[in-house]
């Protein structure tokens, strides 16, 4: 079985039409919309880049222009901020891609899952394990610790498996998780038996549902390949994932940290108000007036 010593590649299936934000997405990715003054996508960079990750590989599809806009050179405004003296700007913009990391981009054709989306990137990816993020889920490790994805990185280097980030779910909310079912391996660590694409309450092996962090080994794109069509008609990954439960073992890590769904609107917004709450230049000023809103019922 191959050795794997690090993950340098990040898949970021960035194609969906993100139908759930219209109208406010018909003309913009839904990776774009920001949470306080940073669209959804850099935040997932920026974890990855946070994990050691240098390479990161985007499924982009249609109307994704502004995604590779945002990590390219805009020489205009670096021009107009360098003219202006406005330093501390120019340096924000040239820090949203950093010299020493390389951004890639390939098409998904067809809205056909996302297991389809990551075996887009197959041939970028190449033989290497990598991580897959999906910007939809901005993730925040606990305060003055690691990332998610820090965390899954140094698990994996561990275990040498296919990992995925776990959380504790509602019962009532389990069909809107793959759920998984296995055996305690360590601390916050399982080893998965089953898994099941967004079962029904009383289907459901398990409460614990696979958050939008994975690291997966290069295997997974024969099984994905290979496989039927799952739920919706759709190139499921769980069931890709699945595959490998037989053949080299799958992992998932309980995470520390906190979880925004922010591809549904209260998620999104629960985001935007917390993050704005722990931002250090508008943080104590905006709580303050959070104190002064009076809520109508």
């Amino acid at each position: 079985m191959t050795h794997f010593s690090k993950i340098s590649k990040a898949v970021f299936p960035v194609a969906g039409l993100g139908t759930r934000f219209l109208p406010a997405t018909k003309a913009q990715p839904k990776e774009m919309l920001p949470v306080v003054d940073k669209p959804l996508i850099q935040y997932a960079v920026e974890e990855a880049y946070g994990a050691g990750i240098r390479h990161m590989i985007f499924v982009t599809g249609r109307s994704k222009r502004a995604i590779e806009d945002h990590f390219d050179t805009a020489y205009e405004l670096e021009t107009e901020l360098e003219a202006s003296h406005k330093d501390d700007l120019l340096a924000l913009v040239r820090s949203i891609k950093p010299d020493d990391m390389d951004c890639t981009y390939v098409r998904q054709p067809r809205s056909l899952g996302l297991g389809h989306a990551v075996l887009c990137a197959e041939s970028l990816v190449g033989d290497d394990a990598f991580a897959v993020l999906l910007a939809d889920d901005l993730m925040a490790g606990p305060e003055g610790g690691p990332s998610v994805l820090k965390q899954m990185v140094d698990k994996f280097l561990q275990v040498q498996t296919s990992l995925l980030a776990v959380q504790e779910v509602p019962l009532e909310h389990v069909n809107r998780y793959g759920i998984i079912a296995g055996e305690s391996a360590g601390e916050r660590l399982t080893k998965v038996s089953r898994m099941v694409e967004k079962p029904k309450p009383a289907d459901a092996p398990s409460r614990m549902g696979v958050a939008g962090r994975y690291i997966l080994t290069p295997t997974v794109f024969d099984r994905i390949r290979n496989q039927d069509r799952g739920a919706g008609g759709e190139i499921q990954l769980t069931d890709g994932i699945a595959a490998l439960i037989k053949t080299e073992g799958v992992h998932a890590l309980q995470y520390q940290g906190k979880r925004y769904d922010c591809g549904s609107k209260e998620g999104f917004l629960q985001a935007t108000v917390e993050l704005a709450l722990r931002h250090p230049e508008i943080g104590p000023g905006f709580q303050e007036y959070l104190k002064s809103v009076s809520v109508r019922t």
